[in-house]
């Protein structure tokens, strides 16, 4: 069996003492165990020689645009003299580093104001983000949101939410059952079984009404206590959360009997968790109406929703304003980072913005500028 043979005994051993284990529990050790995950141990690799892509691989460009964006929040708080910036799922260090880059150069009186906290709980990750930060002083680090102490800022993460992990539902025979994970025949199974949780049966009422036999969905429990943890730090700013996925009515479009459960590795994709863990990355769109509807109850006030696409644009007016500059090498680079990020076709329909305010003193009339082109969040998201 593929995987980390170091992994796959832990998890057998669970198994054969405790018995068959919920598909949560078996994600959360193959991405976070602390020696053999594949986050938690350094194994996670992005770009064109890792597993996959994400935005911060097109190159500097994501981290310029979003240091204007966080620039124009800043001044929307009053200029405040000293404002935080909060990463969470930071990876390697770089798009911190190219938001701060852009800053230093471009935005030398924000500079001056912003200290950069990264969340970080692994060590091996923490280690390689020193190394690409050496430069900037004003960096510090947080082994969890609750270590972190209460501040005035942004909260910034970048494919976070969809490597929480989630619990596998199957509706058949007429009620939900969840999926575990057995081990038998000398390798990993799925098996069907009653639900593990009171949490998650209450969860279940709310969504959409499904009758589909062997309809298949992910329900992330971990994202609401995140949403409520942030809720609880940010004293006032914002939050602004990218990730891949879709208001709730497309989550669980009757149609997508199978869910969204996707595994990566070596830019190859695979439907079956089961067969590499530890060795793959595991990730799950996040039902954004689901999300966006917690922040609200814990304080937030909803600021926007918009398709990468629609976001980029709005952050490019100010980057490219003049479409008659010379096209100078730079430029061009820019410019081809720019309709990667953007192009519907290539990431600017798959990730989407979701933006949340808290505890601000003036709300302004118009949008941030990400959200510029985009259409009410309210209705976007079915809230």
């Amino acid at each position: 069996m593929a995987g980390d043979p170091a992994l796959i005994d832990f998890i057998k051993a669970r198994i054969l003492r405790n018995g068959p284990v919920p598909f949560r529990w078996f994600m959360e050790q193959a991405l976070y165990h602390p020696m053999h995950g594949y986050y938690a141990a350094g194994k996670a690799a992005i770009g064109r020689r890792g597993d996959y892509f994400t935005n911060v691989s097109v190159g500097p460009l994501f981290g310029r645009l979003l240091a204007g964006q966080f620039r124009k929040m800043w001044q929307r708080m009053g200029q405040p003299a000293l404002f935080i910036i909060v990463e969470q799922g930071a990876n390697n260090g770089d798009f911190a580093r190219d938001v701060l880059a852009a800053l230093q150069s471009a935005a030398p009186d924000f500079f001056a104001a912003v200290k950069y906290r990264i969340v970080e709980p692994f060590p091996v990750l923490q280690k390689r983000q020193r190394q690409t930060l050496a430069s900037f002083s004003q960096v510090e680090w947080h082994s969890s949101l609750a270590d972190l102490p209460p501040f005035h800022g942004v909260h910034f993460s970048n494919e976070l939410v969809d490597a929480m992990p989630v619990h596998l539902v199957k509706y058949t025979g007429g009620a939900w059952k969840e999926r575990h994970v057995d081990w038998k025949n000398n390798r990993f199974e799925f098996l069907d079984a009653p639900l593990s949780s009171p949490k998650l049966a209450d969860h279940l009422k709310k969504l959409p009404h499904i009758t589909i036999e062997n309809y298949t969905t992910e329900i992330n429990l971990d994202a609401l206590d995140w949403i409520d943890s942030l809720a609880a730090r940010l004293e006032s700013g914002y939050a602004l959360i990218t990730d891949y996925g879709w208001p709730r009515d497309s989550f669980y479009a009757p149609d997508r009997v199978t869910g969204t459960l996707t595994c990566y590795s070596q830019h190859q994709r695979s439907y079956d968790p089961l067969q590499n863990a530890g060795n793959s990355d595991i990730t799950a769109h996040v039902d954004f109406t689901t999300l966006a509807g917690r922040a609200e109850a814990s304080g937030f006030r909803l600021a926007g929703f918009a398709d990468q696409h629609h976001f980029m644009v709005g952050l490019g007016k100010q980057e490219f304003p003049d479409t008659d500059q010379p096209a100078d090498p730079a430029r061009m680079k820019s410019l081809r980072a720019f309709h990667t990020l953007m192009h519907p076709a290539l990431m600017g329909l798959a990730f989407k913005f979701l933006a949340l305010e808290k505890n601000l003193e003036k709300q302004s009339p118009t949008p941030l500028a990400g959200f510029q082109f985009s259409s009410n969040p309210k209705a976007a998201l079915g809230i």
